[in-house]
């Protein structure tokens, strides 16, 4: 972990140069994405949703919209997850408020990058632990002890647990301690050639994995 904490400053360096690189390029696409959202369902452009950062600081994510909202949220600025909008409900219900775009922007992970502004913002990391949803984090705070140590560092859009498959819905405790395996051990292992190795798996596989359209992290 002290080896991660020493190279915060190249880490900071490197979230900023990246990030900047990857909004510019990534913006044109947004911007299509925001106008085809805006097209086909009523109700904002993105969905915002409260989860833990750094020091288990709460953040508000940007997320691309993906289901139909619900008439009082379609009306409101922004969805977010406390009035009404819940867009990563697993249950059957939620599943059938996906849109067709939704359903191509989960598949291909394009609803995440909003998240560039996050990092931007100095809330989020490129690479790092993904942030969970403040109440998935409470289900599981007491069963997995180690689960607070991944907020020592920024959460990510993308990191090692994400690459290996430890992805998509947490069902089990088994499924959160993997995934904060994964994490300790980017933590403990961090290193620039690491970050560049988790974004560059990201941007080849990353976009070609499909994934469930339940809990998502």
């Amino acid at each position: 972990m002290c080896g991660y904490l020493r190279q915060s400053g190249f880490k900071e360096f490197e979230d900023k140069v990246l990030g900047a690189i990857f909004l510019l390029l990534g913006m044109p696409l947004m911007v299509v994405v925001a106008v085809l959202i805006k097209l086909t369902s009523p109700g904002p452009v993105l969905y915002v949703q409260k989860r833990h950062g750094f020091g288990g600081r709460r953040i508000r994510v940007y997320k691309f919209r993906t289901m139909r909202c619900r008439r009082r949220t379609a009306r409101s600025g922004l969805a977010t997850s406390s009035n009404g909008f819940h867009s990563n409900s697993a249950s059957v219900n939620a599943r059938a408020r996906v849109t067709s775009l939704g359903r191509v922007l989960r598949a291909t992970s394009i609803d995440e990058l909003p998240q560039l502004f996050n990092v931007m913002k100095g809330e989020m990391s490129l690479v790092g632990p993904r942030p969970h949803p403040v109440k998935l984090n409470q289900r599981y705070m007491a069963t997995v002890e180690e689960l607070p140590v991944r907020h020592c560092v920024k959460p990510g859009m993308t990191g090692l647990a994400q690459i290996n498959g430890a992805r998509g819905p947490i069902r089990t405790t088994n499924d959160m301690r993997r995934r904060v395996q994964y994490d300790l051990e980017y933590i403990q292992c961090w290193s620039p050639m690491l970050d560049l190795k988790i974004i560059g798996i990201t941007l080849l596989k990353g976009f070609l994995q499909r994934e469930s359209l339940e809990l998502r992290d």
